[in-house]
């Protein structure tokens, strides 16, 4: 009887088990559409031998552990990747918005300089006329009102730029939290000889979303746990301890700290990555870059306009006016002179007689009705190189418009490519780690066929002892 108890106990752990791995397939089965799920399968183990006689008999099997599909490298790999699609993702809109604003088309900044100095010329043709003079007025109010409004959009851009950091960072801290939360779990799992699968999943899905949103990186130790921190090495998550990430603002600015350890700091460009580093890069590098490229250009055609026009004189005989409001003096002797010139430009004059077409004559004469000759001279300066002596006021502003457009298409190349190369990363962690229902089949029919299998074994040996029970009656 005993040996026949020992088959009855083995054909018990071979039914178990092959249920056992039909749950596991069927959980397999049902998360064929998650994210970043990791196929699971029993690691099974045969039960220790038992001397029987001259030889050893087995006593069943088991399931030791229930494991996960899982490659280091390409999930380091995708983690990598992540950064960089993060990165050119977080640019994207920005970029578009830039483009919006710096255009190649007929109503552009480019065509209100051009409209400006043209009416110059049309003056030059009457130079008495009231109102080619309006026009000229008309003309400059135009451009400065162009100014002010390019002004005005790239502190909108800027603007949104900042709601968006704002939305995103409540998102990350609530994936530091929870990875701080995992790696708890996996701890107090895996302290006891088993496996988290699913919260190793999530956790590294979550990493990922990081690498994408801040750059981050992370490394594994000994416990299990994962650390998480920064491109610059400030940490954001260490053991069961997250930090906190906050966007504090200042007026118009708003900066990000780290809360460590009772510690705060600031998080700057080198501490970020990812789509972050993105919206900070175009923020606080790019914006300012092109606001001071327009402000370079208004004080250039402010200051040029206005040093011919001081020496003209209009009909009335004024001469020594501007045309344009001078650019205050920047607060600090270390600023530029054109800071903030853009958002300051405007037309001085109200009286159209005051517009100096004419040369300023020599007292006590008074101005010649037909005298045109300065408005030639400020006609001639929009096709006049005056800008580091290389540019026209035209040229400058075209190559603003080409290094936005430029940097656009290089953001969607490089996006482009990112997108690809996650793809084709994604599309190996899946044929390495994902489920594939045709395999699962197969496994669900070799399990099936076990269970059936061993409950054929029990009843075999069922009707065994049976047969031994009728021997005692």
């Amino acid at each position: 009887m005993g040996g026949l108890f020992t088959a009855l106990n083995a054909g018990k752990t071979s039914l178990e088990v092959n249920q056992k791995s039909i749950e596991i397939i069927g959980n397999n089965i049902s998360n064929v559409n998650t994210e970043g799920y990791s196929r699971q399968s029993a690691v099974l183990t045969p039960y220790p031998s038992m001397s029987f006689g001259s030889f050893f008999i087995g006593q069943g099997v088991k399931v030791s552990d229930v494991t996960r599909d899982h490659d280091t490298f390409v999930t380091n790999q995708l983690q990598e990747k992540s950064i960089e699609y993060g990165l050119q993702s977080g640019q994207s809109n920005p970029l578009a918005e830039l483009e919006r604003i710096f255009n190649i088309s007929d109503n552009n900044l480019a065509t209100d300089i051009d409209n400006f100095f043209d009416s110059w010329k049309v003056l030059s043709a009457n130079p008495s006329g009231l109102v080619e003079r309006d026009i000229v007025i008309q003309r400059g109010e135009q451009l400065a009102d162009s100014f002010h409004t390019i002004t005005n959009d790239l502190n909108k851009v800027q603007q949104n730029i900042n709601d968006s950091i704002i939305s995103k960072v409540d998102d990350v801290n609530s994936k530091i939290t929870e990875i701080a939360d995992l790696n708890t779990r996996i701890f107090n799992i895996e302290i006891q000889g088993q496996t988290a699968n699913s919260a190793r999943d999530r956790r590294d899905m979550l990493a990922k979303d990081l690498a994408s949103s801040l750059g981050v990186q992370t490394y594994t130790d000994s416990k299990g746990m994962m650390a998480v921190q920064l491109p610059g090495g400030l940490p954001l998550v260490q053991g069961t301890e997250p930090m906190t990430i906050e966007a504090v603002p200042n007026g118009q600015e708003l900066s990000l700290v780290l809360h460590t350890g009772g510690v705060t700091r600031n998080i700057g460009l080198n501490n970020l990555g990812g789509e972050l580093y993105g919206l900070v890069n175009i923020r606080d590098t790019v914006i300012p870059g092109l606001n001071d490229n327009l402000d370079q250009l208004a004080y250039n055609i402010s200051t040029a306009v206005n040093s011919f026009h001081t020496t003209g004189a209009g009909l009335d005989d004024s001469t020594g006016l501007n045309f344009f409001t001078p650019n205050s003096a920047p607060p600090l002797a270390t600023d530029p002179l054109w800071l903030d010139a853009a958002r300051n430009i405007s037309v001085a004059l109200t009286n159209s007689n005051q517009v100096a077409a004419a040369q300023a004559p020599v007292p006590p004469a008074t101005v010649a009705p037909g005298d045109n000759r300065n408005a030639l001279i400020i006609a001639d300066l929009g096709e006049t190189s005056l800008i580091n002596g290389s540019d026209t006021f035209d040229s400058y502003f075209g190559k603003m418009v080409s290094k936005v457009g430029i940097m656009s298409n290089q953001n969607k190349l490089s996006l482009g490519g990112a997108e690809d190369a996650m793809v084709q990363l994604q599309n190996l962690r899946d044929g390495m780690a994902g489920v594939s229902l045709d395999e699962e089949m197969i496994s669900l029919i070799q399990f099936q066929r076990g269970f059936e299998s061993s409950a054929k074994f029990l009843s075999t040996i069922d009707e065994m002892m049976a047969s031994l029970m009728d021997l005692k009656r």
